[in-house]
């Protein structure tokens, strides 16, 4: 089955921060789930038309993603990703497109023999809607109001109403929120005062484990939280998170240690509408886990250690290769000698970046912008021409960053060696553009251009074998063209609907 990626970017032309405002709602809508005790659909209008919403709405919608509640029974049992729904047979989707507000049906429908209620909620990016979330309850097994039932509806409530106003999730929202804590690990709402107007169950046993031994409703949490927590530090860091949930602004998940426990903290602001409705604490008992964790950090240390060898190695081989080239005598050996230098280096600068991750994954921004000098130093004296980066690369795997910083410093030194004359100011420019579609990545030159009958696909040099190769185990292609108002541009478009 394909990704939520994967079919954004076959079936839309959203543009990059369209994207990543999706992939923030289903980062976070688990917890929509669990507190609406309903299923979640996340459906795109087709055809993907600026003016959707002006042209009476759209003629079709597709299934991207989809969430279960783990609290109450599912309401579609069968996998929905990939289906197409016509407006007719759910006039919601349309409407929610189309009047930009929560619609909801007044009767159930019956759906594999189980009556379900289907809610619409439009999510609205930078002021147009751009998807519909669908909240389908399963209606089959009624639900006796209790406290704990009202909080979570009427918290899931204003969170689907900050979605269609566009104010939910923020960037800060979802990151991390896949190991954020969720409603069943302890959910309390605060209202406008910062009071505690509800404690679910779990939440109440651990302030309870945090050494709180009384009851919760009506407690200021964030001066609670504060005295808690043994840290001064982060005392005042998780007391400053929380108030700042209350006047509108959005923090990350937080790490306290109490007593004798671990928890994290994370703090959502409600404001429905606009109106200050309080925040919502979740909160997770992380004690038996952080013990476990322990015994990972040698391992995750040896791994960065091992990346911070590799580098130190190569540089070594960087620095005799240097060496060799400064006595050796033949100007084609000196120069196959630097050009190796620099290879060796490109690929040294990317284990160095591994060795400070936590993950294998690579900030190509950062990266690039410490190659990109260093090739326009080691470029010949007579090169006048500065080197700089446009848009962004974005973070990519390991596996990904090393053959194209490979490649970058390899078409740049091209442009920088044969693009201009000796004594010549110029500037080349490398140009990134990410979708979900591709990375394409443009090396523009304002230099002589490309000599008459030039053909890359019979080029010999060995710095265009070493791109082709390169770009061969990536699935694209290198194209060069004549740039307009004078000088080349070299193509590259990296698919990423697998990566």
């Amino acid at each position: 089955m394909s990704t939520l990626s994967e079919l954004l970017a076959e079936h839309t032309s959203l543009p990059g921060d369209a994207v990543e405002h999706l992939q923030r709602v289903v980062a976070e809508w688990q917890l929509l789930a669990d507190m609406s005790f309903a299923d979640f659909l996340l459906w795109i209008p087709l055809p993907q038309d600026a003016d959707v919403e002006m042209a009476g709405g759209p003629e079709e919608f597709l299934c991207v993603a989809q969430a279960r509640p783990t609290t109450a029974p599912t309401a579609h049992p069968e996998d929905a990703v990939g289906a197409r729904v016509n407006p007719l047979d759910n006039p919601q989707l349309r409407r929610a497109v189309v009047e930009g507000r929560i619609c909801r049906e007044e009767e159930p429908r019956w759906h594999l023999e189980v009556p379900v209620r289907r809610e619409t909620i439009p999510v609205r990016h930078h002021g147009r809607v751009i998807a519909v979330l669908s909240r389908d309850t399963n209606l089959a097994m009624p639900r006796v109001p209790s406290p704990l039932e009202i909080a979570y509806l009427g918290s899931a409530s204003d969170l689907c109403q900050m979605i269609a106003d566009g104010t939910f999730p923020t960037t800060a929202a979802a990151a991390g929120a896949d190991t954020s804590p969720r409603a069943g690990d302890g959910l309390i709402r605060l209202d406008a005062h910062g009071l505690v107007a509800y404690a679910s169950p779990n939440a109440l046993s651990a302030y309870h484990r945090m050494g709180h031994d009384t009851d919760l409703v009506g407690v200021p949490l964030a001066s609670l939280t504060k005295s808690l927590t043994r840290d001064p530090f982060d005392a005042s860091e998780v007391a400053a998170r929380i108030q700042a949930a209350l006047d509108g602004r959005t923090s990350l998940r937080m790490e306290i240690r109490t007593r004798g426990a671990t928890m994290l903290v994370r703090s959502l602001p409600l404001r429905p509408r606009g109106d200050a409705a309080g925040a919502l604490v979740l909160v997770r008992d992380i004690t038996d886990l952080r013990r476990r964790d322990q015994a990972l950090l040698s391992k995750d240390a040896t791994i960065r250690e091992i990346h911070h060898r590799v580098k130190n190695n190569l540089q070594t081989v960087a620095a005799l290769l240097r060496l060799q080239a400064r006595r050796t005598q033949i100007p084609e050996a000196r120069r196959a000698l630097a050009e190796s230098v620099r290879r060796v280096t490109s690929i040294a600068l990317v284990h160095e970046a591994l060795a400070y991750s936590v993950a294998e994954m690579v900030d190509l921004d950062e990266l690039v912008d410490t190659v990109l000098p260093a090739i326009g130093d080691g470029a010949t004296a007579e090169v006048r021409a500065k080197v700089r980066r446009e848009g962004s690369l974005g973070t990519l795997g390991s596996a990904l960053a090393t053959p194209l910083v490979l490649v970058l410093t390899e078409l740049v030194h091209n442009a920088l060696a044969h693009a201009y004359e000796p004594g010549q100011a110029g500037e080349v420019v490398v140009k990134a553009n990410r979708s979900a579609h591709t990375l394409e990545l443009i090396i523009a030159d304002d230099g002589r251009g490309m000599p008459d009958g030039f053909d890359i696909d019979r080029a010999d040099g060995l710095g265009l074998q070493i791109v082709r190769t390169l770009l061969a185990e990536l699935d694209s292609k290198l194209a060069l063209r004549p740039r307009e108002g004078g000088g080349t541009e070299a193509l590259i478009t990296v698919p990423m609907t697998a990566r």
